[in-house]
């Protein structure tokens, strides 16, 4: 079967462009290839799924369309394109050329009437036809054998045909698309249709008069309002109509041949991900196309280190020519254009020199090799140290546990050294592997990794990922096997690897993270950065590293009679939704929820679908019409339970560690743009805190035998910062004088004493009072409040008349931003805000929202890094046994003997109020 694809470019752009808006990819040139990245997905996609004989991408042509001429407003309320997408667009246009995908592109004419033509030709040589695009319009196309292929916004796409189209918008056949946005026109495209008529009258006068034409010859058969509309707006229905029409005989050739599907040109892709530094993707998709594994390289680092599938000397001498130019191209040296030696210590003759070495040096880098990214069931397989530059060396540790340890310890002398500077990248996972074998790391330490965070909080922060930023001697020959230092290499035998090639590449680790240090180092003061990064994050590390390996303790027999507690009462709540709706259907189904909400029980006549179609019931939705019928609490209650058990309550006992008997987390300090701190593997910075199911699973954390939780966090943090960044004298008196924040701000804005301040009053100034300084908008806080919009204008009309400085402040961080292109905290942590001179009002919005937002919640951020850094050299000072366990954003979780408890509490309360000097007190 001939199977054609057509991809209409732009709609598909500017999807996978907002897709990422709110967490931008920016590679290290600050090039935002959100857009690119998000492209290349869906094509490899539908390439990997579909597989098409044929296929072309069409875009709209620079200049105006054959629409515009009849028609000057024709997408004229259409935002600028964003700058962002303007620069992405050469760039997809090569990669679609790598691919060998022929371009459609005809002048005077869009990208749907170039794809409706192709199509329609298609279908008469025999081809199955797909059109790539989430744009309701191409529904017209569809016929017997084309079909729509829409992108779902939960993944995946779904296919339309005939009866689909029919059903989605309820109507007769498929051309009758094009009269149903006649009528109600499309606000996207600027086409007005007949003012006063929405989708739904739409598709009523439609199923009665069949087409436009028809109604237009019989509205005597209309009444009142509607015949008025109608009979109006004749001549603006039948011109909508017209522009809604795709074209189906543009002016071009329809050349089989051209379109057929052909091999990809590796080398050309290769440049152009080496250069947007897509670094996963290559992995992805030129792997797919790499010759089969040799019997030597077969089952080694599965799917990660794909060198190790590519290991024919001729086909990698070529690779590596080729990288050697662009590599040179891009400035940058390779490994056969730096000098470097990497020496094998495998002798105690040898290590006794190296630790001589290394214990003259003021600095030195070291890596520690590993089987696996878990610290606590891993094993060193080896250690790699630097101080030269070019000049490394690496130590091969023994199988036997054991005799590892014993030679591991040799290096205590040099570890423990308070005197030496150790640098490493991502050095927490080190310092946590060391710590296994008995080593604890003395001396200042220079993490490479949160040092080019500090720099570029937006970019992505691996080893292989650096060296592509900053190394300016890159290697080729093992570009493929450097592994991210996040995740180490997982599940893998790497003692299997020839120990000369493991050498070269541990050694080399040392040597790049030293060369990268040299240079970091400098940039950190250059951007004023070294206050924040030596007196706050360096010693943070070691604070992780110790909160890391101290774990939490769970009680596994409770959470699984929670388990069995929660499923029985989750099978109740599914039986009795089933009841009420009168019907069987599958309740973890959104689509099957959706009929039965809205088809069969009819609570909501003005119901929403997604693009895909469905209705949507996602949990903001529900959480409006919880009042029209019973069964909708219940659906929130059924997916809330569903939620609890797979993601904690049954999944929390298969992440003990067995070694430990504890759970260990991971905390990420290079993670989010802001400085907070992020949890992962599991995550337990989510686990719900306020219904009595959340309680649930806080019970079931435990605290070490003969101890008890403590639990300290800080009060309305964000609130006080904000008073004191923008000084606002009301807001500074408030929490001068103790005043509950919400009530009095409630206070202000209702101009009553605060004593007559009610509950419902407080509520809807304390949403304010933290949906202001998100930057929430009038429609926002209607919605949060479930308020008429005029009331949620008042409130926030009152809250500036309350606080005018905060206002001030805010108007003065974006035009700050705007000048600068960043905002800093209290502390001089900085967030780059490119977009925030956007021609684009949505681009810029999310920006100047950053703007306001990124000092407040980063100096939160900043200012719990400090108190627990100050709070673990408390314990530490004074010998106490209590472990802090978990920081939760303003909250920070001890495990405290129960001796300890007053003492605990007293250093650790005092430790978080005097973390900072504000203009008002911290309180804990």
């Amino acid at each position: 079967m001939k199977k054609l694809f057509l991809i209409d470019a732009y709609a598909i752009i500017y999807r996978a462009y907002y897709a990422f808006i709110q967490s931008p990819r920016v590679n290290s040139k600050g090039l935002n290839t959100s857009a690119i990245y998000g492209f290349v997905n869906t094509l490899q996609d539908v390439l990997n799924r579909e597989k098409p004989t044929h296929i072309a991408v069409a875009f709209d042509p620079a200049g105006p369309t054959f629409r515009h001429e009849m028609f000057e407003q024709y997408k004229a309320q259409r935002e600028k394109t964003p700058e962002d997408i303007k620069l992405a667009i050469p760039y997809i246009k090569k990669i679609i050329s790598a691919y060998n995908i022929p371009i459609l592109e005809v002048k005077g004419y869009e990208a749907d009437d170039v794809i409706g033509t192709i199509a329609k030709v298609a279908e008469t040589q025999g081809f199955e036809v797909f059109m790539l695009t989430p744009d309701k319009d191409y529904g017209q196309l569809v016929s017997d054998h084309i079909f729509m292929y829409r992108p779902r916004h939960s993944g995946g796409f779904e296919t339309l045909g005939i009866e689909e189209v029919k059903a989605k918008y309820g109507i007769d056949n498929t051309q009758q698309v094009i009269d149903l946005l006649g009528l109600m026109g499309d606000a996207s495209d600027n086409i007005p249709g007949c003012p006063g008529v929405g989708e739904k009258t739409a598709v009523k006068l439609l199923q009665e008069f069949g087409s436009i034409t028809n109604l237009l010859e019989n509205t005597k058969s209309l009444k009142g309002a509607l015949k008025i509309k109608i009979e109006d707006n004749r001549d603006k229905i039948i011109f909508s109509q017209f522009l809604a029409t795709i074209k189906t005989d543009v002016p071009i050739e329809f050349d089989e041949n051209s379109l057929k599907k052909s091999n990809i040109n590796e080398n050309e892709l290769r440049q152009l991900f080496d250069e947007l530094e897509f670094r996963h993707l290559k992995d992805k998709i030129l792997s797919a196309t790499q010759a089969p594994k040799t019997a030597k390289s077969a089952d080694l680092f599965s799917g990660q280190l794909s060198l190790f599938a590519d290991l024919q000397a001729e086909q990698n001498k070529t690779q590596t020519q080729t990288d050697e130019q662009q590599a040179e191209q891009n400035g940058f040296q390779t490994i056969n254009t730096s000098t470097h030696n990497y020496y094998l210590i495998d002798t105690s003759e040898k290590r006794s020199t190296l630790i001589s070495n290394l214990l003259q040096q003021k600095s030195v880098c070291f890596d520690t090799e590993t089987t696996a990214i878990d610290t606590f069931t891993a094993d060193m397989v080896g250690m790699s140290f630097a101080y030269n530059e070019g000049e490394a060396f690496y130590v091969n540790l023994p199988t036997d546990r054991a005799e590892c340890k014993k030679i591991v310890a040799e290096f205590q002398v040099f570890f423990a050294n308070t005197q030496i500077e150790k640098i490493g990248q991502n050095i927490k996972f080190d310092i946590l592997m060391l710590a296994q074998y008995g080593i604890q790391i003395g001396g200042k330490i220079f993490d490479t990794m949160i040092a080019h965070y500090l720099l570029q909080p937006e970019l992505r922060h691996g080893m292989d990922y650096l060296a592509e930023i900053y190394l300016k001697y890159r290697t080729v020959h093992y570009d493929e096997l450097f592994h991210n230092q996040d995740s180490k290499v997982k599940n893998q035998d790497i003692r299997k690897v020839d120990l000369n090639f493991l050498k070269d590449y541990a050694a080399e680790d040392a040597d790049i993270t030293l060369r990268l240090k040299q240079i970091l180092e400098k940039e950190i003061a250059q951007n004023s950065l070294e206050k924040l990064f030596y007196d706050i994050e360096m010693p943070l590390v070691r604070v992780l590293a110790t909160m890391e390996q101290n774990g939490v303790k769970i009680d596994s027999e409770a959470l699984q009679q929670s388990s069995e507690i929660l499923t029985a009462e989750m099978n109740n709540l599914e039986k009795e939704i089933i009841e009420m709706a009168g019907t069987k259907f599958n309740v973890s189904s959104p689509a099957q929820v959706g009929e039965v909400l809205f088809d069969r029980l009819k609570i909501d006549e003005r119901a929403k679908r997604t693009k895909s179609g469905q209705y949507s019931t996602a949990e903001d939705v529900l959480e409006k019409l919880h009042s029209r019928h019973p069964i909708v609490n219940k659906i929130l209650d059924y997916r809330g339970l569903k939620k609890l058990l797979s993601t904690y309550i049954d999944a929390l006992p298969q992440l003990v560690n067995q070694r430990t008997g504890h759970i260990h987390t991971s905390f990420n300090q290079t993670v989010t743009s802001t400085g907070r701190l992020s949890s992962t593997n599991p995550n337990l910075q989510n686990i719900p805190v306020r219904d009595e199911q959340g309680k649930e699973i806080r019970r079931a954390f435990i605290p070490d035998e003969n101890c008890v939780f403590l639990s300290a966090d800080y009060s309305q943090i964000e609130l006080r910062i904000m008073a004191d960044l923008s000084g606002d004298q009301n807001m500074l008196d408030a929490f001068n004088s103790g005043y509950d924040i919400h009530a009095a701000t409630a206070a202000k804005i209702y101009k009553i004493p605060i004593e007559q301040v009610s509950k419902d009053m407080r509520r809807k100034a304390k949403t304010a009072n933290f949906g202001i300084i998100y930057g929430i908008s009038v429609f926002g806080l209607a919605e949060r409040l479930n308020i008429p919009r005029n009331e949620a204008k008042e409130l926030i009309d009152g809250y500036f008349e309350t606080y005018p400085d905060v206002k001030k402040y805010m108007d003065a961080a974006i035009a700050g931003a705007k000048e600068s292109g960043f905002v800093e905290t209290i502390f001089g942590r900085k967030r780059y805000l490119n977009d925030i001179n956007s021609q684009n009002s949505i681009v810029r919005g999310y920006a100047e929202r950053n703007a306001i937002n990124a000092p407040i919640q980063g100096s939160a951020a900043d200012i719990i890094k400090i108190a627990m850094v100050n709070v673990q050299n408390r314990l530490e000072r004074e010998n106490l046994k209590t472990k802090m366990t978990l920081q939760v954003h303003d909250e920070l979780n001890f495990s405290v003997p129960i001796a300890e408890t007053q003492i605990a509490r007293q250093a650790i309360i005092e430790e978080m109020q005097n973390a900072c000097v504000l203009k008002v007190p911290l309180i804990a």
